[in-house]
């Protein structure tokens, strides 16, 4: 793809030389001359020696080299990465391997991997592909163009949206962590719910998403779980949440639409996380609290971040002041 193809295809303006195949596309710092890269300023884009480079729409012109200039250079740049490094294409068909029960329904162009399971009454929509070692539990849903890498499992009755992205390892719709204390002793609290994904779902490797005890585990449209993410019984996550690795929510927890969460966060049981807040990293959420939208949160218990680096500061402060008294 030449790069006026490329300016063309971000419905963008272009300046400099247009008729030249890169060779493929690198950081700002290592790409070379016949490579492209993105620049989130145009002070960056000067410095960089890129052959092209796809930059703010303040960026001058660069001698001898090709500008792209757009309003979100990072977005823009993701959607070229796509077109240079398109995924292998899977073929349509089963793997003689595989075990497909025959009141399983398998939409038109699936492909299933070496070794996968497939149970009966699961319904695996039209253009999806599972990868090897899967194993799609009894009445499962599968949307249309999903991807499930290897050694993804699906308990009984787990829903998955369309354009759903599973990477390897994960669990969805494993049993809750729900007991009772009874008798001096603990007793199963039967998990008789379900998991349910919404369209456009990616979730990292060796993440787990519980089932319900009763009712749904959901998670909503275009949410995004890093690797090692672990949702618990009867959590709603809403629309484009992001996640990141390491963070894991007790049961019931609820989190509003466009939250951002950070890595190694705790969420305790029944917190709510409003649409639109942010939690920084390492953070921990206490049992029933409610986290507002605005100020991010950062540390535990969570806190406002002005307050919380207050209190940093005025920590750091204590053994200047130990010793002053020391030597009073």
């Amino acid at each position: 793809m030449r790069i006026e193809e490329i300016a063309a295809r971000l419905g963008a303006t272009s300046e400099g030389p247009a008729d030249w195949v890169p060779t493929g596309a690198a950081t700002l710092e290592e790409a070379g001359e016949r490579e492209i890269a993105f620049a989130k300023t145009a002070a960056q884009a000067l410095a960089a020696r890129a052959g092209a480079v796809i930059a703010p729409l303040d960026c001058l012109p660069l001698p001898g080299r090709t500008v792209i200039r757009v309003a979100q250079p990072r977005a823009a740049f993701a959607q070229v990465l796509t077109w240079l490094y398109p995924p292998p294409a899977a073929t349509p068909g089963i793997h003689p391997t595989a075990l497909i029960s025959a009141s399983a329904k398998l939409g038109a162009g699936v492909s299933v991997g070496a070794q996968s399971i497939v149970e009966e009454g699961a319904v695996i929509g039209p253009g999806c592909v599972i990868g090897p070692a899967c194993r799609i539990g009894a009445a499962c849903l599968i949307g249309a163009q999903s991807l499930l890498h290897g050694r993804v499992t699906l308990y009984h009755g787990v829903r998955v949206g369309a354009r759903a992205v599973l990477h390897a390892g994960v669990v969805l719709g494993a049993d809750g962590f729900g007991f009772v204390f009874t008798a001096g002793h603990y007793e199963k609290f039967p998990q008789v719910g379900t998991v349910e994904l919404g369209d456009d779902v990616e979730i990292g490797a060796n993440s787990c998403v519980d089932r319900a005890a009763l009712g749904v585990t959901r998670i909503g449209d275009g949410s995004k779980l890093d690797n090692l993410v672990h949702i618990a019984h009867n959590c709603q996550i809403g629309k484009h949440v992001v996640i990141a690795a390491q963070t894991g929510f007790a049961g019931g927890v609820t989190v509003g639409d466009y939250a951002v969460i950070g890595g190694q966060v705790g969420v305790g049981e029944r917190a709510r996380i409003e649409s639109r807040a942010v939690i920084g990293s390492g953070a921990g959420i206490l049992s029933a609290k409610i986290v507002r939208a605005g100020e991010p949160v950062w540390g535990t218990p969570a806190r406002p971040l002005r307050q919380y680096l207050t209190q940093l500061a005025s920590l750091a402060r204590v053994p200047g002041l130990r010793e002053q008294l020391r030597q009073k």
